[in-house]
């Protein structure tokens, strides 16, 4: 007798319903992880000494990495804005250009992906293979709440971090310009410090800086969620740093498009 091999037409729809409820079932639990941070965050004990470790692995381990990216990225920006800048005789305009994407935009969302590749992987690993390991519960078991002691020292050690990270990287970024203007043509540090500024007001900062706090915050909180819920041994403990950078990746970009709204709509009617 023949077998039919094709899969039943029923058993699609099912599975499209499947994977909408876990979304919505992961997106329920992220948000129930996020609110029990608000809760436990004001209240003793403060773990300090924690908090300044953390501090310091997810902000001055990453300063390496930051440098060497924000850097080159100020560098090519300017070589390959001067060729079409120099055809219509606006090269002086390069720096102020260059500023504005960095410290609008640039600097911000490549700082957040860094620290998302770097950090936030770290933190799912980390705290992930604790879960498989059940160190967590041990630490419940001592009498340790797990959630202040992992997650709230890295939430809030990343949301400090960030905004630091992110004004370090533009002004790397203009000295790689710096750098690269001199290289094609002669301009002073005080020349380009001027052009640089010229055009820039205090409202091009200000969402820069939001932004930064929004984006240290997801990015710690996204991937200690994945961690606290790695399974299955060292699979789920790859799933969960996987899982932590594409997913704060996505929201940055997310919350990237929405603060450049609501920029765009400051900036239109009230300025």
């Amino acid at each position: 007798m023949k077998k039919d091999t094709e899969q039943p037409e029923e058993n699609i729809p099912e599975k499209s319903e499947k994977s909408k409820g876990n979304f919505f079932r992961t997106l329920g639990e992220l948000t129930v992880f996020t609110s029990r941070f608000f809760a436990l965050v004001w209240h003793p004990p403060y773990e300090l000494d924690e908090l300044f470790t953390q501090i310091f692995r997810l902000g001055y381990k990453s300063l390496f990495l930051v440098t060497t990216t924000a850097f080159i990225i100020g560098f090519v920006m300017s070589l390959q804005l001067y060729p079409s800048m120099k055809t219509f005789g606006a090269e002086d305009l390069i720096p102020n250009m260059v500023a504005i994407a960095v410290i609008r935009e640039i600097g911000p969302v490549l700082t957040g992906l860094i620290c998302a590749g770097k950090t936030g992987s770290g933190i799912g690993a980390e705290i992930g293979s604790m879960k498989v390991t059940d160190q967590i519960d041990a630490m419940s078991i001592s009498g340790v709440d797990p959630y202040k002691y992992l997650v709230v020292t890295r939430v809030l050690a990343m949301t400090i971090t960030m905004p630091f990270l992110v004004i370090y990287s533009a002004g790397l970024s203009l000295i790689g310009s710096y750098v690269a203007v001199n290289i094609t043509d002669d301009m002073s540090v005080t020349m380009y410090i001027n052009s640089a500024f010229d055009y820039m007001y205090f409202y091009d900062f200000v969402p820069s800086i939001i932004k930064a706090f929004f984006f240290g915050f997801t990015i710690a909180m996204v991937s200690c969620f994945y961690g606290y819920r790695a399974d299955y041994g060292t699979v789920g403990v790859g799933k969960a740093a996987n899982a932590s950078v594409v997913i704060s990746s996505l929201i940055i970009f997310f919350l990237d498009m929405l603060a450049a709204q609501l920029s765009h709509y400051y900036q239109s009617n009230f300025v």
